[in-house]
């Protein structure tokens, strides 16, 4: 693939072999490197690599270009995610890799802003309504982002993460996308998906070398959704707010904010 080229669509795992050079390339190989780790800590991330499951997107930049870019790939993935069929090795991540020069802040929080202005982004061009079931504000523990009427699991990786090594997936600021439904199936309030949480959190603490982040907790059971979206590189609690705000809500409107 000629790498002046910025792809129009989702590239799958065994597609990103066609980048002979470029950004791309060397996101994918540092990605790659940091999922054929067997000490990495998460095993659904692991498995999908590890059986070619990921889907790819390329954005060149966080402006407005960059965000239709994205918002087309991710409707799509969107579309794809909705006629699927409850089985593990069908549950593909949405892979979102931005150059490294995307981003011009150098610590945790920058990344996590510019992260933060492209959810906000996708949320003023989505083209669908917020799903019903689903709270409007990320002050809610039942807030989730949300996409052409799917709720989604986002998670920020960057390249300033020293601590939470599990947070860096190389040189680029990722975003790893989920629906959220396959959270709650597979790591849920189940026995068996507490199970595998405490397995994926005592491989965090090896992989990392600190505990896990407080903030990680279970979906509508006392923990904010955003809060674990992008997490902090310290042990500590967080009076911090969410900068999304979503757009055709009144904030003062209580009985939305917890719907």
């Amino acid at each position: 693939m000629h790498t002046s080229q910025q792809p129009t669509a989702i590239v799958s795992q065994a597609q990103t072999s066609d980048f002979e050079e470029g950004w791309q390339r060397t996101a994918v190989e540092e990605i790659a490197a940091r999922l054929a780790d067997p000490d990495f800590p998460c095993v659904f991330s692991r498995n999908a690599f590890r059986k070619q499951l990921l889907r790819f997107v390329f954005v060149a930049d966080g402006g407005s270009d960059g965000i239709r870019h994205l918002a087309a790939a991710l409707t799509e993935y969107v579309e794809e995610a909705g006629r699927w069929d409850g089985q593990l090795d069908t549950a593909y991540p949405l892979v979102v890799v931005f150059p490294p020069d995307a981003v011009t802040a150098d610590s945790v929080e920058g990344h996590h802003a510019f992260g933060w202005h492209v959810l906000q982004e996708l949320h003023r061009v989505d083209p669908a309504p917020w799903p019903a079931g689903v709270a409007r504000h990320p002050d809610a523990e039942t807030w989730s982002m949300c996409f052409n009427g799917m709720p989604l699991f986002c998670n920020m990786s960057n390249p300033a993460h020293r601590v939470r090594r599990s947070r860096n997936l190389g040189g680029s600021f990722v975003l790893v996308i989920n629906p959220r439904e396959r959270f709650d199936v597979f790591a849920g309030e189940t026995p068996s998906g507490r199970k595998v949480r405490a397995n994926i959190r005592k491989r965090i603490h090896r992989y990392d070398g600190v505990q896990h982040s407080p903030q990680l907790g279970s979906y509508g059971v006392g923990a904010l959704e955003w809060r674990q979206y992008g997490l902090i590189e310290e042990n500590t609690g967080r009076t911090d707010t969410c900068p999304f705000r979503p757009h055709d809500t009144d904030d003062t409107d209580d009985t939305q904010r917890n719907a």
